[in-house]
């Protein structure tokens, strides 16, 4: 099978996702071509099997906008003739499942088509997607799609609520690959804390729905109550009030570790006690399922899908949005308690095995099949 990954390549969720599923899919014999508009972050392009395809845009002084949309569409059209490809997934609707259809519309012309499968990932429904310069198009990209797949039950019910869907919507988990986080390194966490203190970490891009105030003030809550020191990694708009925050809390300077982007946020993830994610909005909840794979509870809010990943009172404990004394109460129950935080990151290293990847990805493939064989059918009819 020749497969066509349309994504974007920056380390936010639905790129992860694809470039993961993409290399899982290419280290089984199948044939996977990446299109966007970079090298996606974590892609391993040695791999003989996979394939990158740089979107250009040439600038013309005529547009104020460049009009990638179109240059998109050219190159999926351009690799599925070239190659062959038996299938196209876009991950997010807007541009990916509106360019790919546009190409489908073009290949038509060449007395060719091939099936779309568009992976729903969060923002594209419930940010992009319902603003009135966008919201049609989405809702056309999803329906014109052959497949549609959601990330989480969570959103798919906020698909069916926002937009008229006229297709099924399969429920396909994000995922993580569990021996990634399988190697212990202990004696590194004397480098973050010393060994009567606890380690909080978040990790996110710092955008306003991530909430990094309410981190940081349930961190202050807690270090008043357990030695601990708290570990922030990302990038992003609201880095600004991280320093504000230390401007007002000079006493916490020295407990705070602002790490920027990493490469080996596993390892990181393995060093710490609790992970905090009291966000607004998330259709999943991929870093904290990153944090259980390495033996972290979670504290978080109980947004979007996060309930469907981090259980109440099992892996970690959920709070309603903005309720920072409750998540505050929680973080220090949990740190306060050894048996409690011992038995707890048991249950979420168990929780997450069962969103491994090699319990998803044989999903994907089914579907797959089960796609390409329902698109020739219907070929056959017409």
């Amino acid at each position: 099978m020749k497969i066509g990954i349309l994504c974007y390549p920056t380390y936010g969720g639905s790129g992860i996702v694809a470039t993961e599923l993409g290399m899982s899919l290419a280290n089984k014999g199948y044939e996977v071509h990446f299109i966007s508009s970079a090298l996606p972050a974590r892609l391993d392009i040695t791999n003989p099997n996979i394939f990158f395809h740089k979107v250009n845009v040439q600038t013309y002084p005529l547009f104020q906008y460049q009009p990638y949309d179109i240059a998109l569409s050219s190159m999926i059209y351009r690799v599925v003739n070239l190659y062959k490809l038996d299938l196209l997934h876009a991950h997010y609707a807007i541009p990916y499942a509106y360019a790919a259809f546009t190409a489908k519309q073009m290949l038509k012309g060449d007395d060719n088509d091939i099936p779309l499968v568009t992976t729903l990932h969060g923002t594209d429904i419930t940010l992009v997607g319902q603003h009135p310069s966008y919201k049609h198009a989405v809702e056309f990209s999803i329906n014109q799609s052959d497949a549609i797949t959601s990330v989480s039950e969570s959103l798919k019910k906020d698909t069916l609520q926002f937009f008229r869907i006229k297709k099924e919507i399969q429920v396909i988990t994000n995922f993580i690959d569990n021996s990634e986080f399988d190697e212990c390194n202990e004696c590194q966490r004397t480098q973050f804390a010393n060994a009567d203190e606890k380690i909080l970490i978040h990790v996110s891009n710092l955008r306003p729905v991530k909430r990094v105030e309410e981190v940081l003030q349930i961190f202050k809550n807690v270090e008043k109550k357990v030695k601990s020191k708290l570990i922030i990694i990302g990038e992003g708009p609201d880095m600004e009030k991280v320093n504000e925050f230390l401007e007002h809390n000079p006493e916490l300077i020295s407990k705070i570790r602002l790490l920027g982007k990493v490469n080996d946020l596993y390892r990181i993830l393995q060093l710490s006690d609790v992970f905090l994610l009291p966000s607004e909005q998330e259709s999943f909840g991929l870093a904290a399922l990153e944090a259980m794979a390495a033996n972290t509870p979670v504290i978080s809010s109980n947004a979007g899908g996060i309930p469907e990943v981090n259980i109440q009172g099992e892996t970690g404990f959920l709070a309603e949005i903005g309720n920072v004394e409750a998540m505050s109460n929680y973080c220090i129950k949990l740190l306060s308690n050894e048996e409690l935080l011992a038995q707890m990151k048991i249950n979420a290293k168990l929780q997450a095995i069962k969103f491994d990847l090699k319990n998803v990805l044989p999903i994907y493939e089914e579907m797959y099949k089960t796609t390409i064989e329902n698109f020739k059918r219907e070929l056959t009819k017409v």
